[in-house]
């Protein structure tokens, strides 16, 4: 099922929220009108190259900048020594801050540039500024560097043994941290009275974001009023603004940070990278603008990658298949530094959704970050959710299967029921509403599972092996409130920010402080702004990612936008209302009790005659000549909207596949997702999330996977070497939802942008292992390939009898480069980039 879009003439206002009307972003970016940051030009502008370290791990014995600097057209190189000042914020060294703090959190330094030593492969050395792009990459090559080169280490498990070489001196053994939730002895109790368990030992991968657009910035200094510009790919602008300000030293109140045309995200432009730093120092430092633009290879280098869990999950259960406990731990890559969130996304993030969509009364996890020689690691898409909604179905799939049970039954019989919310979980969160069983039997109805065994059944006589795998998963979106934040550990509040205002013509622009970068915001926010104001969509106008027009805001991220900004707007949109409701009573001579306000029009209660528009009345307002005597003139609104929860968006997606033993390929014969994200403000852009979502959880189960040797070298640094599915790769998608409101948020919805990402890998790893299940395969490590397939079944003797199939499930996968432990060499890789 596809939703047709619909052309915003044809519909009534009064329908406008819940319609799929035409996105209105879209012309631009399909006609090449859309401004991004590389496009900008301005006058006088250089250009800015950064060398970055060749090595995962060494220490610098020399930085050489003579060559660079006699280079024609190169008008300055800066290495560590020349931002070593004494009026930096943290008073000599120029330093990036962490975000979220743990108790146990040990920090590290941070520096922009590498001082004397590099901790990643990309690590920034020096940077070179020139009047010309090219000139400055290749002054920046011409920097000698004289490394002498260390132990590295990029595996979480590696890093915290005893024998791991040491990566900062203020972390001993190379732990960020140590972080548990949940009650251990009533966990291990669950476990010891257990008639059934399963145990899964695991990867969770690291992954590159691989957004369409490189991270880039801007800066312009305005040396006369010391005012600082910087446009920039930010999915949260004011926080850069005030991230940056810090570490730069330049007052708040001056620096300007705005998001031109975002070509993506997927939590990569969250932090606040040294890159972007470096280029507003600069700026300042010469008074020039100065212009950075990443090449691909640099954001493979240096993008924050996600993921990146080493996991021992078990699940508990009684003779009748109920689950009773489940116990988890974890060692978290977090890269060479902290990351602006890092500590956040494998505790808070991740630990609190462990008890997915089931009534399970026992719930540990533990959790250890590690420091390793990779770059920093924080949020991609799901951040957290996709990693803990991907064990405990895993375990699901398996604990069915333990106890002889069908898997969709299993699940059913484990759900929350739909009268017990709000749901208080065993790891500290509250859902707030939920009805689980519904997206199961859709999606059962939908996939038509009632004949599926019989046909799986069937073409195992044929020598055909056919799948279906479940994922009934739940994340948490619209992250609040500000003060719980606080206490967890946040640097932030979590609250959103907007204003809605009114024009004497009768137009109104709407102001929100999150930062789109492709979701529709332009769209949606001016569907909810109309609605409230009962006012055609055509003449709302929506303005956000610029800290000069908006403000504040905290930007965009872990499905927010909507439940948070989009509720901001409709507490403006509201504030607006009554101060109109205030001035037609006085227009209309009547008590504003009895003004009624409906479909863009005040009436008096009994009296429809008498009437007064909204519009009329925001031209009024401006003239203000007739208006009551303790009224201010004009007609807008600002709020700040702090939601009491986070609101709990779920669903069930189904993968149906076909697996060659053979040739290890994986086909789909069907995809099937059904969402409930509450109520839906465009059902079209709802679906285009999911879809989205879904093509990077495909990635991730069978195509990307950023691969490090064991002297943490970067093997995966180009598409050629890391596997990004083309539109060929990913499946046809029936796509049906249910609503289930939830109480936190006006508008009653739930968040849907990161869904597919976080239901996607499971339902196709368990889809894989349904359809291996006669060759004894349980597990498979991921990006499943054809060859990690191949491995696991015996590849095509296990099909005549002739070689007995892997059973473990291929879990010793090479992650050095070198050949596997069979002695058999890496696969080759193609032109196309598929592995």
């Amino acid at each position: 099922m596809s939703i047709d879009s619909i052309d915003p003439d044809d519909v009534d206002a009064a329908d406008i929220l819940g319609s799929a009307i035409e996105r209105r972003e879209d012309p631009a970016l399909v006609t090449g009108d859309a401004e991004y940051t590389d496009d900008i030009q301005l006058d006088g502008m250089l250009h800015m190259a950064v060398l970055r370290s060749q090595y995962g791990h060494a220490r610098l014995r020399d930085v050489d900048t003579t060559a660079a600097e006699e280079m024609d057209g190169v008008v300055a190189v800066y290495t560590h020594d020349d931002l070593h000042r004494e009026d930096t914020p943290s008073g000599g060294s120029y330093s990036l801050p962490v975000g979220w703090l743990l108790d146990s959190l040990r920090q590290v330094d941070h520096p922009i540039l590498a001082d004397d030593r590099v901790r990643y492969q990309g690590d920034a050395v020096a940077v070179v500024v020139a009047e010309d792009r090219y000139v400055a990459h290749d002054a920046a090559d011409a920097v000698a560097v004289d490394y002498e080169r260390l132990d590295a280490v990029a595996d979480p498990d590696d890093a915290l043994a005893d024998d791991a070489p040491t990566l900062h001196d203020d972390a001993e053994g190379n732990v960020a941290f140590e972080w548990e939730i949940g009650d251990d002895e009533k966990t291990d109790a669950a476990f010891d009275d257990a008639a059934h368990t399963v145990s899964l030992d695991l990867e969770n991968q690291l992954l590159i974001a691989n957004a369409m657009e490189p991270r880039a910035a801007v800066a312009d200094y305005h040396p006369g009023t010391d005012e600082l510009d910087v446009f920039m790919t930010s999915q949260n602008p004011h926080l850069h603004r005030l991230l940056m300000s810090g570490v730069i030293g330049h007052p708040e109140h001056k620096l300007r940070v705005k998001a031109p045309d975002v070509g993506g995200g997927f939590g990569s432009k969250i932090h606040h990278y040294a890159d972007e730093a470096l280029v507003a120092w600069v700026a300042k430092d010469l008074e020039r603008p100065v212009k950075w633009t990443a090449t691909r290879t640099e954001t493979y280098k240096t993008d924050a990658p996600g993921r990146g869990h080493r996991t021992l999950a078990e699940l508990a259960m009684d003779d009748a298949g109920n689950i009773t406990g489940v116990r988890v731990d974890t060692r978290a890559n977090l890269g060479a530094y902290l990351s602006t969130f890092a500590p956040a996304v494998p505790t808070y993030l991740y630990g609190t959704l462990l008890s997915g969509q089931y009534d399970i009364p026992a719930i540990h996890c533990s959790v250890t970050g590690a420091y390793t020689n990779v770059p920093p690691v924080d949020a991609y898409r799901g951040a957290g959710r996709p990693e803990a909604s991907f064990l405990i179905e895993r375990l699901a799939h398996l604990g069915a299967r333990e106890v002889g049970m069908d898997p969709a039954e299993f699940r059913r019989q484990n759900f929350v029921p739909d009268d017990a919310f709000p749901y208080d979980t065993q790891v500290a969160v509250s859902y707030d509403s939920g009805d689980y069983e519904k997206p199961l039997d859709e999606a059962l109805e939908m996939v038509g599972y009632d004949d599926f065994r019989q046909r799986q059944a069937d073409a195992r006589e044929e020598g055909r092996y056919l799948g279906v795998g479940f994922s009934c998963y739940i994340e948490a979106c619209g992250l609040a409130p500000s003060e719980l934040a606080g206490q967890l550990g946040a640097q932030a509040g979590l609250w959103e920010s907007s204003l809605v205002r009114f024009h004497p013509s009768g137009t109104v622009t709407a102001f929100c402080g999150t930062s789109g970068h492709g979701q529709g915001h332009g769209t949606t926010y001016a569907q909810i702004v109309a609605n409230e104001l009962g006012i055609p969509y055509e003449d709302v106008e929506v303005v956000e990612g610029d800290t000069d027009e908006i403000p504040q805001g905290m930007g965009t991220y872990g499905s927010r936008s909507a439940a948070v900004g989009g509720s901001a707007l409709v507490k403006s949109s509201q504030k607006l209302v009554e101060k109109a409701r205030e001035l037609a009573a006085h227009q209309l001579e009547a008590d504003p009790a009895d003004v009624k306000f409906d479909a863009g029009e005040f009436h008096v209660a009994g009296a429809p005659d008498r009437s007064v528009g909204i519009k009329a009345l925001a031209e009024q307002s401006y003239l203000a000549h007739d208006i009551p005597d303790d009224m201010e003139p004009g007609l807008e609104a600002t709020s700040f909207y702090d939601p009491d929860n986070f609101v709990f968006p779920f669903g069930t997606h189904v993968a149906v596949v076909e697996v060659d033993p053979a040739s290890g390929e994986i086909e789909f014969e069907q995809y099937v997702a059904v969402d409930d994200v509450g109520n839906q403000i465009n059902p079209k852009i709802v679906e285009g999330q999911v879809h989205g979502g879904v093509a990077q959880g495909v990635g991730q189960a069978l195509y990307e996977g950023a691969e490090y040797d064991a002297n943490a070298q970067l093997l995966t640094g180009s598409m050629q070497d890391y596997a990004v599915p083309k539109a060929m790769h990913i499946p046809e998608m029936d796509t049906g939802s249910t609503v289930t409101e939830s109480p936190h948020n006006p508008l009653g919805v739930k968040g849907v942008g990161e869904a597919g990402t976080i239901a996607a890998p499971q339902a196709v790893m368990n889809a894989v292992v349904d359809a291996l299940e006669p060759f004894g395969v349980d597990h498979l490590e991921m990006p499943m390939t054809a060859e990690t397939v191949w491995n696991a079944t015996g590849g095509s003797a296990a099909t005549d009898g002739g070689t007995e199939p892997n059973r473990d499930g291929d879990r010793d996968r090479n992650r050095d480069g070198d050949a596997d432990a069979d002695g058999a060499p890496d696969a080759a890789v193609d032109d196309g980039g598929e592995r």
